[in-house]
């Protein structure tokens, strides 16, 4: 997690720094700034090579111990990125150097691919970068690329200095180097034969050959072009830097100069040609700019200048190639696929309706009982049967912001006056009084029985919700209670008083459609998590419960909105749920950016319900008017097709608590890339769904706890 407070080092790189900190230790005496995060869990220190502060003579073997102790304070730093996704900042440069620890102890130095490695090696370092780093964006395939390369440097280093200088000295090559006494002998014995042997010798001069083709050699150090455009951005403020000037500086010595005449040339071609384009004599287009009309053109997939991972199309930003066409057969069997998946959620969907409407015959009935038990205490001679109603059709679902994707039309209660001659009358009330007396006799024999508690053992559910549904059972239901709380006006902007059912528990923990109080107690959950990792001023909340679905008209939600709105910090962003009356999206709204992204849990083409789109595209333009700004002409709205899918009809609701969990997660709070379409489409685990559940198990319970003291 992310905060926003910051130690103060003069003349650095603005990084900023969260979590508990001590200013005497010599992290925190950095000229670099970085973002710290606290550890999840109390760790270990993960390198197998004995890590000592004593003075010695020499470069030596990094061992990175202050990434260790960091480890052990519960520190992680947080890996920054630029615009093109490489790493940059002081936390990248000690991620890469530990990366390179782990390379080197942990994996055996044999002389075989990374892809021969076994498997739980390279997830003892991806664990082991992952406790000691916030790593972001890169992720896990990130990490294993880089170990893999400084593993491959690795070998070659020995190689290179500790092998064919000694081809002729025995005793030096009986005994590992000695800044690498980790390498086991046996290990070392076998390399050293390996390298030495006729094959290698072969492949050795392959590679030298192609080495000494390469004419424009870079000087630059670990840091990469990544590192050096971060460095110029700071020391050229308002300077556009191009890949040509990123090549040239790359080339220059500590002096500035450029010792390689073949270099030094091409560099001031670059010098003539960046000076025709700000004079307007030369053209740049595209992919055709001043690197390669000095250097020639690239080579197909390949672009220099930029560093490694950058392809041309990212760079230049390219337009993807059209698909010409798609065989008619794939389209046909798709079209089944589609079918068959559509009968079943439909069928399902109508066997929940059934279910969900004999339940509500039985809550209407006994309400009408209750009421008409109340009113005859009340008024005397009352005759119950003047308001008798009978149900003609049952509302499917009673909840009214509950949401099902299976769709429905939600029919009324139709009441009838019973106008029956006198007699009638009299008999029926004869006949009703009967009928009460057997109820109160049955109500007393109940009352006399204990309440019998459900077995839970084989429910699929986290062990949280199956108490919680034994607290339903034992004390809720027995008592007539339901639970009653408010939640704070940090969360939603203003105080909510909020009511959670017995149902809205026992629902929850089955799977079934949930409401705007199941997702608003969770975000409040969310809201605790941003509050821990000073987030608060990075992501707001909006009530679900006001802005969705018959909670007024169009201008009262816009304006609930746009209220909300008016209290953002900068760049903070809006999680607004959203349900248009039977289904529940997540909308994300940057107000100062007029941007709103779209994340829709039903698989296919999916647009913005028009409801939905008028409310927001109307509260960002209260909130331009409040801000004094102009704004733009449309509101920009952008689908994030690339979410995790729900398998069947009832699951949106727990996508969207989901999407707004993994969203908060992530520092960077990079999900507009993260969902973007193409990148995840397949269901979320069973796992990830019943973490969320835990959660708001975890958090009903704190609200109990809070509740009786």
């Amino acid at each position: 997690m992310v905060s926003q407070q910051q130690t103060k080092d003069s003349g650095s790189k603005k990084l900023g720094m969260v979590a508990p900190q001590d200013k005497s230790s010599k992290e925190m005496k950095s000229s670099k700034k970085m973002k710290f995060a606290s550890s999840s869990a109390d760790t270990e220190p993960t390198s197998q090579t004995k890590i000592s502060d004593d003075s010695k003579t020499g470069r030596g073997m990094s061992t990175m111990p202050r990434v260790v102790k960091r480890k052990l304070q519960n520190l992680r730093p947080i890996v920054e990125y630029n615009k093109r996704g490489k790493g940059i900042g002081q936390a990248h440069s000690e991620m890469q150097s530990y990366i390179g620890v782990l390379a080197r102890s942990r994996v055996p130095l044999v002389d075989k691919k990374w892809s021969q490695i076994p498997k739980d090696i390279k997830e003892q370092i991806w664990e082991a970068v992952d406790m000691a780093f916030v790593v972001g964006r890169g992720g896990k395939k990130s990490v294993l690329a880089s170990a893999a390369k400084k593993w491959k440097d690795f070998k070659s280093t020995q190689t290179r200095h500790y092998i064919l200088p000694y081809t002729n000295d025995k005793e030096k090559l009986s005994q590992p180097p000695e800044i690498y006494k980790f390498i086991e002998k046996a290990q070392w014995d076998a390399f050293v034969a390996l390298r030495l042997s006729s094959d290698f010798e072969s492949v050795h001069s392959q590679h030298a050959q192609i080495r000494e083709k390469l004419e424009y050699n870079h000087r630059l150090s670990r840091k990469g072009y990544a590192g050096l455009e971060d460095q110029l951005e700071e020391t050229m403020p308002g300077v556009e830097i191009d890949r040509s000037t990123l090549w040239k500086r790359a080339r220059q010595d500590k002096h500035g100069n450029i010792p390689d005449p073949k270099v030094a040339e091409k560099a001031k071609l670059i010098d003539e040609l960046q000076k025709q384009v700000s004079e307007g004599k030369v053209r740049v287009d595209g992919s055709k700019d001043v690197l390669t009309m000095a250097l020639g053109p690239e080579h197909p997939g390949r672009l220099r200048g930029v560093g490694a991972g950058i392809s041309p199309k990212q760079y230049f930003n390219l337009p993807k190639p059209q698909r010409v066409s798609i065989d008619d057969r794939l389209k046909e069997s798709l079209r089944v696929l589609l079918q068959e998946e559509t009968k079943k959620m439909e069928a399902k969907a109508r066997e929940k309706a059934l279910k969900m409407e004999a339940r509500t015959k039985q809550l209407v009935e006994a309400e009408r009982e209750h009421f008409l038990s109340q009113l005859s205490q009340l008024i005397p001679n009352f005759d119950p049967n003047i308001l008798k109603q009978r149900i003609s059709q049952s509302p499917i679902n009673p909840m009214s912001d509950k949401a099902s994707c299976s769709g429905g039309e939600v029919k009324s209660l139709h009441f009838e006056d019973d106008t029956a001659k006198d007699e009638e009358k009299k008999k029926e009330k004869r006949d009703e009084e009967k009928e009460e007396e057997k109820e109160k006799e049955d109500e007393e024999k109940h009352d006399d029985k204990v309440v019998e508690v459900g077995d839970y053992s084989n429910m699929e559910a986290p062990s949280s919700l199956k108490t919680l549904c034994r607290y339903v059972e034992t004390t809720l239901l027995p008592e007539d209670k339901i639970l009653q709380f408010t939640i704070d006006k940090e969360v939603f902007g203003g105080d909510r008083d909020t009511f959670i059912l017995p149902e809205d528990i026992t629902q929850f923990a089955g799977i079934e459609e949930i409401g705007a109080t199941v997702l608003a107690v969770y975000m409040r959950y969310l809201h605790d998590v941003l509050k821990k990792a000073n987030m608060c001023s990075m992501v707001g909340f909006i009530d679900p419960a006001t802005v969705s679905a018959n909670s007024g008209t169009i201008a009262d939600r816009s304006r609930l909105v746009a209220a909300r709105l008016q209290k953002t910090d900068d760049e903070q962003i809006f999680m607004m749920p959203y349900n248009s009356g039977r289904h529940w999206i997540l909308l994300i709204v940057r107000a100062k950016k007029e941007t709103v992204y779209f994340l829709d849990p039903l698989p296919g083409h999916r647009v913005v319900n028009e409801e939905g789109k008028n409310i927001v595209n109307s509260a960002i333009k209260m909130y331009n008017t409040h801000i004094a700004r102009a704004g733009r002409k449309n509101v920009i709205w952008k689908t994030l097709s690339g979410t995790p899918k729900q398998p069947s009809s009832v699951e949106c609701g727990y996508y969207v608590m989901r999407f707004m969990r993994d969203i908060i997660m992530d520092p960077s709070l990079g999900f507009e890339n993260k969902y973007a379409k193409g990148n995840q489409e397949a269901s979320y685990p069973q796992e990830a769904i019943d973490e969320v559940r835990n959660e708001w198990a975890e958090i009903v319970f704190q609200i109990i706890k809070q509740g009786n003291n």
